[in-house]
This record gives C-alpha cells, structure tokens and sequence, in this order.
C-alpha cells in the first residue's frame, strides 16, 4: 500500500487505532456499518475485513471457520468495547493449503461441505438473498466439490475422464426449495452430495444452513446427464467416467418424496400465456465457460414476465427448472408467464404431487426464442405472501 493511502487510514480512524509500522500492505474496509462520520447507521452486525495483500492465499485460522476463504475470528482487542462486530482477519499461511481454504469434505469424504458470507450484491430490495443467488452457491459449491475430490479435468467441472472425451455435465431439471431467505452478512453452510440417477444420469442434492442455528432453511436436488462439448449431443456416461464418480456417491436425498415437485410442467403459447416479455438479449457476461449461457441467468429472464406485485408482497418458495437446450450469446429470448389457481390442501395432491407444501400463488413459465419458439426452459414457481412466510420462519 503507498504511504499516502497508509495516511488516509490513519486519518480516518481514531488516534491508537492503528500504527504506519503495523499497516503495511495490510488494507482495511469496512462492510455495511458507519463512516467516522455516521453516515450510516447498522440496524444488524457490523463488519470489518482486514485482508493482506502479501499473499491473496493466506488463511488465519481463527475459532475453526473459514468463510470462503476467509476466516471469521474474535471481536479484536481494539474492538472489545463495541458490541455485535465480526472480524474477518487474513494474517498468514494456511497450514492445510487452498483446497481446505474453499470447504471440506465430511462423512467419508461423501459429502462436500462450504460456508459464505451473504454480501452486499446478493440480496434484493428487501436486503435477503435472491433466488439467483442461492442458485449461484449451489453451483459454486457443486464444482468445488468437483475440484476439490481429485476428479477435476480441464473442463468446467468436468472429470479427467470427460475432459479426454471432451465431455461436460449439463442439467436438465432442478428443484430449489425455500424455507427462508438469509440476510445480507448472514454465514450460511452448504452440504452437497451426488448420487446414480438412472443409467445415463447423475443426481445432485444440496441443503443450506443457517450456520448461527444450524437450521435447514433451503433443499435443493437437480438430474445431470453428459453432454459432448463438440457436437452438443447428449451421450451415455462412459464407464470410465462411471468408475470416477461412483466412490463419491451417497444413498441420501435433500427433499422427502412427498414434497419434491415431480409433475410434469405444462407447455405455454401465445394462447395461454397471461403476460409475454420480448427483446430478452444475453450479454458476453452471461456465457460461461461452457460456451452458453450459465442456467442461472435463466431465472432473472424467467422472472421479468412475474407481475410486480407478486415480485413485491410474495417471496418465492419453490422454484422447479427444466431445461430444454442451449441458449448463446447472439438469441433474442421470450418470457411466458401464467398464473395458477391458488394451491390448497387438497389440490397439492393432484397438482403437485406434494401433499406437503403449500402455497398462495402458483405460476408456470417458459422462456422461449423469439424467432422460432423453440423451448430453452419450462419453469414453475410457488410464493407465499411475505408475512405469513416470515411468520411461518420464525
């Protein structure tokens, strides 16, 4: 760090807080709380991330939890006479290397286990986290799952073995189940396994924890099957690949049967459809490495066409995807919406296949090309008005 920004720190905190000689190379930001001069003021926890720039790598473990790399530690002694405060602290080499820094494995090495931090551009307008951002730490988890088993190739969570064969995992249908939505600066903890879905198929599940209670509040499971990166078929798992992955698999699902939503979802047409949204455009920002767009990007697509007031009074519970095929970079997309009749005890049965779960509103969605209407993805979502989900969370 230059002397003249070691000189702005000094400025800015009080004398004594911290000294020229100490602050080398070490930055100092502070996350979601006042400015010296109370800007503004924290109605939860108030944050402050030391991070050194010695080495990006380095890992201070600290009361055994690491938040994506970081560790979150103590209250440090020039912090003790405030209340509430987190400190998040890079102050030297990890003993276990980087692959222990990003999460662990458990129970025999079945299940795959990382925390994170909800930040600042996760969450919504109601300052919980989306939808899409759930989605995005299931997937970073999955594929440091992958990284981290030993398995990984050249490929964007493909196996050495795929990565010969120039194979990669797509999905074909995910269930996400939303029991409530963590805060901004809330720590939750992910667990994912996999398991044999069929022949050709493999199944991931997920749970996210509350890390403070260590309650279940989302459930997730999703089916994969490999796809050839070159022609972009879908092709039968070869047995070696088979072999790779089979050590890894667990007997062990997220949602109970009677609550995972099974039932087929309906196709939409300019017919049925109550509300269509035009012109949808993917950016370069939303291709990954797989050369389409990243599945998740499809929800915020897929939400556009959900009236405003559902978006405002109702938090999304249940959300169910079925991918149909690829979407690139240069395809004008559609977003279909239509509303459900309200589920009820009795219709859960016959409509979802879910006698378990209920909701106030339910929609099926499809999201479509423009030009020729081909089908990219089918979705349903379940809401439940905020305050009663709030209520039923507590």
């Amino acid at each position: 760090m230059a002397k003249t920004g070691i000189n702005v720190i000094a400025s800015i905190f009080p004398e004594g807080l911290c000294k020229e000689e100490s602050m080398k190379n070490v930055a100092i930001a502070k996350l979601g709380f006042c400015s010296p001069w109370n800007w503004i003021k924290p109605k939860q926890k108030r944050l402050l991330l030391i991070a050194s720039a010695k080495n990006r790598r380095n890992i201070d473990m600290v009361n055994g939890k690491k938040v994506n790399g970081i560790s979150i530690g103590e209250v440090h002694p020039f912090m003790k006479n405030t209340d509430n405060q987190l400190l998040i602290k890079d102050n030297g080499p990890d003993k276990q290397g980087h692959a222990c820094s990003i999460g662990r494995f458990v129970e025999d090495r079945h299940v795959y286990r990382q925390t994170f931090i909800i930040r600042s551009y996760e969450i919504g307008p109601d300052k919980t986290a989306t939808m899409e951002t759930l989605m995005n730490l299931l997937q970073e988890t999955a594929l440091n799952h992958v990284m981290s088993s030993g398995l990984a190739g050249n490929g964007f969570g493909a196996t050495r073995e795929m990565s010969l064969r120039k194979l990669i995992w797509v999905v074909t249908r995910i269930n996400v189940q939303v029991e409530r939505y963590s805060c901004w600066g809330d720590v939750v903890e992910i667990d994912t396994w996999v398991d044999a879905a069929g022949k050709n198929a493999m199944r991931r599940d997920w749970i996210i924890r509350d890390y403070s209670t260590q309650e279940i509040i989302t459930r997730a499971t999703s089916t994969w099957v490999i796809m050839n990166h070159k022609t972009r078929r879908l092709t039968k798992i070869p047995e070696q690949v088979r072999q790779e992955v089979i050590p890894f698999y667990l007997k062990r699902i997220a949602i109970d049967q009677d609550k995972y939503d099974i039932k087929k979802i309906d196709k939409l047409t300019d017919e049925n459809a109550e509300r269509i949204r035009s012109g949808l455009e993917p950016r370069w920002s939303d291709i990954d490495a797989n050369q389409h767009v990243n599945n998740v990007k499809y929800i915020g697509w897929i939400l556009e066409s959900v009236p405003m007031n559902v978006l405002e009074y109702y938090d999304l519970t249940s959300m169910t995807l079925e991918y149909r095929r690829e979407c690139r970079q240069f395809n004008l997309l559609e977003s279909l919406t239509s509303s459900t009749a309200n589920v009820t005890e009795d219709s859960n049965i016959d409509n979802n296949n879910s006698s378990n779960r209920k909701a106030d509103l339910e929609f099926t969605h499809l999201l479509r090309m423009q030009d020729d209407k081909a089908e990219i993805v089918r979705a349903r979502t379940e809401w439940q008005a905020k305050q009663k989900h709030n209520l039923s969370s507590e």
